[in-house]
């Protein structure tokens, strides 16, 4: 490493490691340094419970990364990633035995909602099918550092989505509908009233009837490792066990590229209280299931689903979601599970499965939330406790140790609330730029904001080559 290299990446998370391969397709010099022993961030898989049971400590289902602009733009195929599609995207029980179900076929969705709120939901999506592309690069890529490609279907989703998605949910009649886009809006762990959370809701519905919600066969694992094999290629390093205290321990370069939170960029570039403003939210609980069978739902429509929300009425989501932000271990908790193996059954022995749940909790919460879980899962799943073989749970304290980036557990690297959903790390046309011209932050404190799609890694690259070209210039 004697010459500059001309961008250091610190964090090989999906959004650090697009960042590289962005700058690394345009020829630019890039190192990546992880300080884990690999690369991944929120996009992991590691044997949690017992042999051969393969997990995804955080992020496992992917409506996002298959719908992401800059993934498209990317050979992931050749390097291994493969997606897989569940029967279902998701399912939504309820205490009758029913569920409502989010399809890829918006005719499937909106008859599982019954025939008052049919016609409503199919008003709500029609005028966006087709335009998931141009949509989703121009809503991912705000604020904008181009003009719309498709300005008007942009505008009229504002005008949807801005809005709170309690303002949304008044076109649904009956609970059905309005408890599933409830559950949608909660993957961002917003309280369902805030500013731009009906955007939320919306985008998670498009993106099935898009693309799906499929997993990475072998676990989210597979989505990093494609990503580092592709920068490789590109001629890029990666650098792992590799950790960052100091500007000083990074090898010289022309500009330093941080997917970390925006507190650890100010702690490691030195730029003071430049985020004293920034707030993390609520956190999660998470526990990972070893099961001896699948998941013995009462609703026939989980079983085929890969992703099942567990929340009956928009007040329950409702509550839990206050609760949580407002720091307090909700008394019944909305939880949010995946089942990797309904589709992929190299995720665990024959006949054997996995299975992840998790519910909100208060930021930094050192609580055990394993039997509340567990109560609500058995609500809709009698018999559960009997076909788990073993678990590994983890809370906030744990999330924290394990992803510096969630700080306090928050698994968004950020409040989604307020301002801060769409505005992240700071109120700037460029939150991607620091106070340090060489330094720069792409993590999902910055827009789009979470999920594994790479966009805030793209939308971070493009200031960095801008500057590039200035240095070179």
């Amino acid at each position: 490493m004697t010459s500059m290299l001309d961008a250091v990446v610190v964090g090989a998370g999906p959004n650090g490691l697009t960042a590289a391969v962005e700058l690394a397709r345009r020829g630019f010099s890039v190192g990546v340094f992880e300080a884990r022993d690999t690369v991944g961030g929120g996009a992991r898989t590691e044997e949690l419970t017992l042999p051969g049971f393969r997990h995804d400590p955080c992020s496992a289902v992917h409506p996002l990364g298959i719908g992401s602009p800059v993934f498209k733009t990317m050979p992931l195929a050749r390097y291994g990633l493969e997606w897989l599609h569940p029967e279902l995207p998701m399912a939504h029980p309820f205490d009758d035995g029913t569920a409502a179900v989010l399809s890829r076929s918006v005719a499937e969705t909106a008859a599982s909602f019954g025939p008052r709120d049919a016609g409503a939901y199919r008003r709500l999506v029609e005028p966006f099918l087709g335009k998931w592309d141009t949509l989703a690069r121009d809503f991912m890529s705000l604020p904008l550092s181009a003009l719309p490609r498709d300005p008007v279907t942009l505008a009229r989703f504002g005008l949807a989505g801005l809005p709170p998605s309690t303002w949304l949910s008044l076109r649904f009649r009956d609970e059905r509908a309005k408890a599933l886009f409830a559950g949608l809006v909660a993957h961002v762990i917003a309280p369902l009233s805030g500013f731009a959370t009906g955007a939320v809701g919306l985008i998670f519905a498009l993106a099935a009837h898009a693309g799906g919600w499929p997993l990475a066969r072998g676990g989210s694992q597979s989505i990093s490792d494609a990503l580092a094999s592709y920068l490789r290629d590109l001629g890029g390093t990666v650098h792992t066990g590799y950790e960052i205290k100091r500007l000083d321990d990074l090898p010289p370069a022309r500009a330093y590229v941080f997917d970390t939170s925006p507190t650890a960029l100010a702690r490691i570039a030195g730029l003071g209280r430049a985020y004293d403003g920034y707030r993390y939210g609520a956190s999660v609980f998470k526990i990972d299931y070893a099961l001896d069978g699948p998941v013995p739902w009462s609703a026939e429509a989980p079983r085929r689903a890969g992703t099942v929300q567990i929340g009956p009425t928009v007040r329950d989501i409702g509550l839990a979601l206050r609760q949580a932000t407002s720091g307090q271990a909700p008394d019944t908790p909305f939880l949010i599970t995946a089942q990797p193996s309904v589709v992929d059954a190299s995720r665990a022995p024959e006949g054997k499965h996995v299975f992840w749940a998790y519910g909100h909790v208060p930021n930094g919460w050192e609580g055990d939330f394993t039997e509340a879980i567990e109560r609500q899962i058995e609500r809709f799943a009698p018999g559960f406790r009997d076909r788990v073989l073993a678990r590994a749970t983890e809370g906030p304290p744990e999330l924290a140790a394990r992803n510096a980036n969630y700080v306090g557990g928050d698994i968004a690297t950020g409040a989604a609330t307020g301002l801060q959903l769409l505005l992240r790390s700071k109120i700037s046309l460029s939150p991607y730029t620091t106070s340090h011209p060489a330094v720069f932050l792409c993590s999902s404190a910055t827009p789009p904001g979470p999920g594994v799609h790479g966009m805030s890694g793209h939308n971070a690259a493009k200031a960095v080559w801008r500057r590039l070209r200035e240095v070179r210039d």
